[in-house]
Parts: C-alpha cells; structure tokens; sequence
C-alpha cells in the first residue's frame, strides 16, 4: 500500500474511533440533564468558572465545561491537597518505613523535647495531633509566607500550647500532614516534591499537578491539579488502590485511610461546611453504611474544589471551581451529589 494510503486509512480509523468515543459519552451525557441544569443555575454561587466530571468504572461518563474551565485547566486545590498527601504517606506505610504508631520523636527529636514526641504518624494524618491550631482561612494562608523552610515551619509548631491529650481531640488544621511531609524528606533523603512526582503523579498519569507553585512547599495546601489529574486519582481510590493494572496503594491502606478516627475524640474545631461530619486519614467521611463502613467520602478545598468517591454506587465526582464566597457551599455541592445518585442508583 502507497504511504499516503496508509496514512489516510490510519487517519480514517482514528477519527472513526474519536467519534464512536464521543457518541458513547455523549448518551451516556444525556442522562444527567438535571446535573446539567443545576450547574447552570448555580454557576455565578460556585464562581462563574466550573469543570465538572463524573467516572464510572475508570470512563468519563459526565463532563460539563462552563465559563473558561476544561478537564486540563490547571488551578490551585487548597485542601484537596490533604488527599494527596495522605496517600502518598500510605505508600512509605505499604512498604514498611513508617507505620501509623510510630512517634515523631523517633524522627524529629526536638519534638520530645517539648513534650510532643509521643505524637503518632497516624495522629498527624487524622488532625488528631492535640497542637493548637486555628482556622484555616484566606488570613493563615498568607501568614504562612512568612516561612522560608518547611523546617521553620515546624519549629511554630513546637511553641504552640497543646490543646488536648493527642488522639483524644480533633482540630482540622495543616498542622499534621506538613508535619509528616518533613519526615519523609528526612527518611527519604528526597524533597516532597520529588516524593509525590515518583509515588502519585507519574503512576497516576497527573501531568499537571505539583506542590510547587509555592516557595515553601505545603503539602497541605499547596498542590495545582486539574480536573482530569484528580479524578485519575480518585478513580485509584475508588479501585482499591490500583490503576491501569499498577497497585498504587495497598487495600489495607485505602480501607485504613476511609476508617474514621473521630468517632470516640472531642472536636475542638471543623470548618462550618463540615458540620458533624467524621474524618479518617485526610479524607471527610460524608456518608457510611449500616454496618459503620465509609462510602462517601471526599476533601474538598478553600477555593471552592468539591471532589468525591461513593463506594456504594460505584463513581468519583469532581466540581472544579475557584471560588472564595462560603454561603450555601456545602449546600449546594449536595444538591449536586444527589442530582448524581439519582443517575447512577
């Protein structure tokens, strides 16, 4: 065959696979009207801008693209980040180099010496910690510039008063997690940059998405992601740790990262959208079964990003948004989750 009939034969082909692609998402779109309508009617509250998607068995079955936002539009995550970080913690907890009772002052001595050594890694990643911590709010986030290390960060941890006995309060703060990104830079001789490149975003096919648009890293905060990013990470979750046939996380360690650690602790502090909601390791436990197992769960961001995996039904959702107004968040994003459940029963 002449190259320019194979090239046309080729191009042929492909186009015929794009479009049978699309004509599949596209019925499978048509049954989420009512999701579609909501967006609408909620755009200018959600911040004008909004991707959402929505995968059922690892396949984009619902996409909705309003204002400037796509699947690879990049912005900043706030605490969607936590979920990153938390699973990238997991991996050196699969491996056996750290194990969730083990305390910070086998890694970080100075601890110890101000009475916070008997603190527990799983502490850290259940904001279980008992160090005083304030809200997080537009006000910390800046505050938080002032450091020039993540180190230096940590030494404010050390002076800050305790609150509670650790394990026995909780108090949603960046104070874990950034905790524990030190000590994997410390056992890993890596920065967590490096670390969550190696460990989440390149197994995970997250082109976009780094912690590095900050100069001190955040892992709590800090990290840019895309729609299409986050969901190839949800979508892990949701298969019980694998990915296009590579085991990211172990089973043990999404169903340790979905067990909640404040059913017995005094809450000290959660953000409002939160209300009574519990919290596992650097995830909110939305809803749970009849026999107490999470099924719903989700780590949504300060800019408005609303992320979340439903174990019962089977699909991962994400409205990807940047949006600093609070009023009717919480409220809205389940209006939009149950339009979803009412698709996919």
């Amino acid at each position: 065959m002449k190259s320019k009939h194979l090239k046309f034969v080729i191009f042929f082909l492909f186009g015929f696979s794009i479009n049978f692609c699309s004509s599949v998402n596209l019925k499978a779109q048509g049954k989420f009207d009512e999701v579609t309508q909501l967006l609408k009617s909620k755009r200018s509250a959600l911040g004008g801008n909004i991707c959402m998607l929505v995968s059922r068995n690892s396949e984009i079955v619902y996409e909705q693209n309003l204002g400037d936002y796509n699947k690879n539009t990049p912005v900043r995550i706030a605490s969607c980040s936590k979920w990153l970080t938390a699973a990238l913690i997991a991996t050196f907890i699969d491996e056996g180099r750290i194990s969730p009772e083990d305390s910070l002052g086998k890694f970080l001595p100075v601890f110890s010496r101000y009475g916070k050594g008997s603190i527990t890694i799983g502490q850290c990643m259940s904001h279980t910690t008992g160090i005083e911590s304030g809200e997080i709010t537009f006000r910390s986030i800046l505050k938080r510039r002032r450091f020039k290390s993540l180190d230096e960060e940590l030494n404010s941890f050390l002076v800050k008063p305790m609150a509670g006995k650790p394990g026995k309060v909780f108090a949603y703060s960046n104070i874990g997690l950034n905790i524990m990104g030190r000590i994997l830079e410390l056992i890993s001789h890596k920065d967590f940059e490096t670390l969550f490149h190696e460990r989440i975003a390149k197994p995970l096919g997250m082109r976009n998405t780094s912690f590095s648009a900050d100069k001190v890293v955040n892992p709590s905060g800090g990290a840019v992601s895309t729609p299409m990013d986050y969901m190839n990470f949800m979508s892990m979750l949701l298969n019980s740790g694998e990915f296009k046939g590579k085991q990211v996380l172990s089973r043990e360690s999404i169903s340790q990262m979905q067990r909640s650690r404040t059913d017995n602790v005094k809450i000290l502090y959660r953000p409002a959208e939160a209300k009574s909601l519990d919290y596992g390791w650097g995830e909110w436990i939305f809803e749970r079964n009849s026999a107490g197992e999470s099924t719903v769960l989700s780590s949504p961001g300060l800019f408005g990003t609303y992320p979340w995996i439903d174990t019962q039904r089977n699909y991962a959702a994400i409205i990807f948004v940047k949006n600093i107004h609070f009023k009717d968040r919480q409220k809205n994003g389940q209006e939009i989750r149950e339009a979803v459940n009412r698709v996919l029963k």
